[in-house]
């Protein structure tokens, strides 16, 4: 498995993310059976917050792996916190309480990464810090991040807080490629000039912020696949056509897609199925040509000006 730095850290990370956002729809023994192959292919790294589940997925996670502290060593762990049955909550408390609830469910003393999850509205930054502080000198969390933030909330949260935000996890793929959009159609009146993130890709690369793309393979907000899907005909040809070449799955090749770019992106992959996994890693060995990136890009209905 390849590896990437993570944000500014010293810290290596798989470049594929293990989401584990569905576990708790996966039988006991299947979850089990997928997540130890996982850690077979050195896919260590897994993605998870206190709300996927109601928290069942943490405690699958422990079971899964039957964390112990030999085992704890070999595998990354990520979590997140701040969303609330209909609100979103960033205050001191509900952080360092949300920790030790995922603690207790993930059956470790540490956590290597806590992600704030989506923005809070009434965030009072000093709150965070304060948490932050709390939870490093603990060593309850060992790195922080944030989820579906756009620069200026990082920059916010930059001004009070000691430590580094390592990851930003961002929706990103094929057919939800906003923030590169933006980016091509510079000055353009068209709607793919709308910036919609505040230029946030740039943004996490000159701050040294791995971006991760969770639901990589999806379209719209989570509404479903665009593989093998009627809808994106064009897009499937393509792809397809790319598939044959490199003798692989269609799910290789918009994988390959989002590695390609030099930002070194870490997509979360949130299958159970453990031959996609496969053929998720095999996409790290697939370095697409500049022409067969933007073909990908342009059959998926992207313009360029």
């Amino acid at each position: 498995m390849k590896t990437i730095r993570l944000g500014s850290s010293n810290l290596q990370v798989p470049q594929i993310a293990i989401g584990c956002w569905r576990i708790h729809l996966a039988g006991r023994h299947d979850a089990e059976l997928y997540i130890r192959t996982a850690i077979e292919e050195g896919a260590v790294f897994f993605d998870n917050a206190d709300i996927y589940g109601n928290g069942k997925c943490e405690e699958i996670l422990a079971d899964s792996v039957q964390m112990s502290s030999s085992i704890r060593d070999k595998i990354i762990v990520q979590t997140k916190c701040g969303i609330r049955k209909g609100y979103y909550d960033f205050s001191k408390k509900h952080i360092l309480d949300s920790v030790d609830g995922s603690l207790r469910r993930l059956k470790t003393d540490y956590i290597d990464i806590l992600l704030l999850h989506r923005p809070d509205a009434l965030i009072e930054p000093e709150e965070v810090a304060g948490a932050f502080d709390l939870l490093k000198k603990s060593g309850k969390v060992r790195n922080f991040g944030v989820s579906n933030h756009n620069p200026a909330q990082i920059k916010l949260l930059q001004k009070y807080i000691k430590q580094p935000l390592l990851a930003n996890q961002l929706q990103f793929g094929i057919a939800h490629a906003s923030m590169l959009s933006t980016g091509l159609n510079v000055n353009m009146m068209s709607d793919f000039a709308n910036d919609r993130d505040g230029g946030v890709l740039d943004f996490c690369r000159l701050n040294d912020i791995t971006i991760q793309a969770w639901s990589p393979f999806q379209y719209g907000f989570a509404e479903g696949v665009f593989l093998d899907n009627e809808n994106f005909a064009p897009l499937n040809k393509k792809i397809n056509e790319l598939a044959e070449k490199y003798s692989v799955k269609n799910t290789t090749i918009a994988l390959a897609w989002i590695l390609r770019h030099p930002a070194k992106i870490q997509p979360i992959i949130g299958t159970m199925k453990i031959d996609r996994l496969r053929d998720c890693i095999k996409a790290l060995d697939i370095c697409l040509t500049r022409e067969e990136w933007y073909g990908i890009y342009l059959a998926a209905g992207n313009k360029l000006p």
